[in-house]
């Protein structure tokens, strides 16, 4: 390999990738749009979930619990109602994401100790949403129970019981509780996948559309510095990305960044060379420029985004859907990036993964190494 005619093939693919304006946006733009769509546009917290009440008994304890719910930060009280058909409406309608009932004998229930069921209609045409209603709700009317019950005991001269079990919550990694904490880090990722694979799956194409495959192949260039030619470029904007997309999510998001960078910038580098080859090896095999980026971002994004751990669960995947994800590199990036922003885990502790992306860089190096060959019939 003679390192003259290497730089002369990236410094070949620098001049197209100025010429070519529209991979500049790509290269600049598409990384902060991702950002600020995934930033602001996705969210896991569901808070001020609109909700009215129907208060059928108007008692002072049961004013108590309703007050309960216009404290909490998960509902936003929008009314009040007096009958079943204002709350079938206004969950129709999607005004209310859940109508709280209380009975008619709300307060003699709890006065003589008895068990009291309070009503919650909620909306369940999204599920998840229901059942995070349900929860919230749950949580609400068991800490005015606990209340409840412990006035009740003291009523009978039992002053001294108290609550005999209670849980003492401490959140690690993400104080707060913000999904966005858990988003951005995996939206690099994400970037990463799509612009490394992107751009790189139309270099080789480029050439056979354009009718300069056959100049390049009369040339002393050698496969493998065709290949390292073209790709270092792209690995540098790779770099540049990966730099930008992490100082946006930490200082415009504040996602915090309790690891060191060289673990950071060293996982990206092997993550970079799996999708760069990646879109190489595409690029030989498809030859035309729309195939090949239609492929890029089919093998790329799709898997990224749904079976990497970015959004969904692995864990709560099925079985068969677990096992694939091992063969999904962006599983292993996204555990990275999450373990270095929000835990600080050193390399050492994250060796598994680091490791596993370095065979799948190797493998994917070689099979991008052995798919171009400098003849006009491949």
């Amino acid at each position: 390999m003679r390192w003259h005619r290497l730089a002369a093939m990236a410094r070949k693919e620098v001049i197209q990738i100025l010429r070519d304006w529209r991979s500049l946006v790509i290269v600049i733009v598409l990384p902060l749009v991702q950002l600020m769509l995934f930033g602001y546009g996705i969210s896991l917290d569901l808070k001020q979930l609109p909700a009215y009440l129907w208060d059928q008994e108007g008692s002072q304890q049961s004013q108590d619990l309703l007050k309960r719910f216009q404290a909490s930060k998960y509902f936003r009280i929008v009314g009040t109602i007096d009958n079943y058909r204002e709350a079938t409406a206004a969950l129709d309608a999607g005004r209310a994401k859940l109508v709280l009932v209380v009975p008619h004998d709300f307060s003699k229930r709890l006065n003589t100790g008895g068990a009291v069921k309070v009503q919650a209609l909620v909306d369940a045409t999204d599920d998840n949403t229901a059942n995070l209603v349900f929860g919230y709700s749950e949580a609400v009317v068991r800490g005015f129970s606990s209340e409840v019950q412990l006035e009740f005991l003291r009523r009978q001269g039992q002053a001294r019981i108290g609550t005999p079990l209670a849980v003492e919550v401490r959140t690690w990694f993400n104080e707060e509780l913000e999904s966005r904490a858990f988003i951005v880090p995996g939206v690099v990722a994400i970037v990463m996948a799509v612009i490394g694979a992107f751009l790189t799956s139309l270099t080789i194409a480029r050439e056979w559309e354009r009718g300069t495959m056959e100049q390049l192949i009369s040339t002393p260039v050698t496969p493998l510095e065709v290949m390292l030619g073209k790709l270092a470029p792209y690995f540098v904007i790779g770099m540049f990305d990966t730099a930008l997309c992490t100082g946006v999510g930490v200082w415009w998001f504040g996602v915090p960044f309790r690891g060191h960078l060289t673990t950071l910038f060293g996982a990206s580098a092997l993550f970079l060379v799996v999708v760069l080859g990646t879109g190489y090896f595409i690029s030989v095999v498809a030859k035309t420029q729309l195939a090949a980026s239609q492929i890029a971002l089919i093998a790329t994004f799709l898997p990224a985004f749904l079976l990497s751990g970015f959004l969904f669960a692995i864990q709560q995947m099925p079985l068969a859907l677990q096992i694939f994800t091992r063969i999904i590199p962006a599983r292993y990036y996204v555990a990275i990036l999450k373990s270095v922003f929000l835990k600080g885990t050193t390399a050492a502790t994250l060796k598994g993964e680091v490791l596993a992306l370095a065979v799948f860089a190797v493998i994917v190096a070689t099979l991008a190494r052995h798919a171009f060959h400098k003849r006009l019939a491949q």
